[in-house]
């Protein structure tokens, strides 16, 4: 079975632009939804793609209105029936590209006119560049400077200050925990000394017993060599911890107080030397 060349086929379409019927005035909307009649158009092709024709009629009057693609522009064109509307944008824009075209061929025929555009460009790039340049020497003018911030940014005294502060700090922390240990050794040689005194009064009162001479005199022996042995023990504890420990803590202390002397004029006159540089 053959076909007809030109044969139509109904599709069911939307409208592609605002229209309006020019037999009644009824306006049809951009999206309005038709069952269109298309046709192939004959001896129309752009870059062998084919042109199609719909027809679709006015929901009002039923008058006929029919348009076809434009793929040259990527639109669609209104043949009969209906006007466009809102078509000053396609207008303009169709009047820019002529103009931008004609400028283009003016320029290939004639070089003078050439040059005439380049030095107008070259003006209007150098005068683009001094207005630049005096709005940024208003910007300089107008900037507020705050020079107290400047001068902190670059002063280092006071960070110096700050360092030598901390560390006196940490020195007298030092010098207080040192001396609380040599308050707590002071007090165990005291407790050292009660505890000696207890044990020679210890034996001391002890009560006589009512026995013979001869007991009497054995205890008095065994109280001397006790006392002889308690009073040899004492000395022996009590001789390097009052000869050796007194003397070394009290230099000790002299010498960190020293060091720690020597060390803060030392940070103090690398401070000074670092100002000046």
């Amino acid at each position: 079975m053959k076909l007809t060349k030109n044969r139509q086929y109904t599709v069911r379409l939307m409208a592609p632009f605002n229209m309006r019927c020019k037999t009644c005035g009824e306006y049809i909307y951009k999206g309005k939804k038709f069952n269109a009649r298309k046709e192939d158009v004959e001896n129309e092709i752009y870059l062998n793609i084919r042109i199609y024709r719909f027809y679709i009629k006015c929901p009002r009057c039923l008058q006929e209105i029919s348009f076809k693609t434009d793929t040259k522009n990527t639109d669609y064109e209104i043949e009969a029936g209906a006007t466009r509307n809102l078509k000053a944008l396609k207008l303009a824009e169709e009047q820019a590209r002529r103009e931008e075209e004609e400028a283009r061929e003016e320029e290939t025929n004639n070089p003078m006119k050439l040059l005439e555009n380049r030095t107008q460009q070259s003006k209007n790039e150098i005068e683009l560049l001094e207005s630049l340049e005096e709005l940024r020497d208003l910007n300089r003018r107008q900037e507020i400077v705050d020079y107290d911030l400047m001068l902190k940014q670059y002063n280092r005294e006071d960070e110096m200050k700050r360092i030598l502060e901390m560390q006196q700090k940490e020195d007298e922390e030092t010098i207080k925990s040192m001396r609380l240990k040599h308050k707590r050794l002071q007090k165990g040689d005291t407790k050292i000394r009660e505890e000696t005194i207890e044990t020679m009064e210890a034996p001391a009162k002890i009560k006589k017993p009512n026995t013979t001479k001869m007991e009497v005199s054995t205890s008095q022996s065994a109280r001397n060599r006790t006392k002889k042995n308690i009073l040899s023990n004492i000395i022996k504890r009590k001789l390097p911890d009052e000869n050796v420990s007194k003397p070394d803590m009290e230099g000790a202390l002299d010498v960190y107080q020293n060091h720690i002397k020597f060390r803060s004029d030392i940070l103090y006159q690398e401070a000074i030397f670092r100002a000046t540089s």
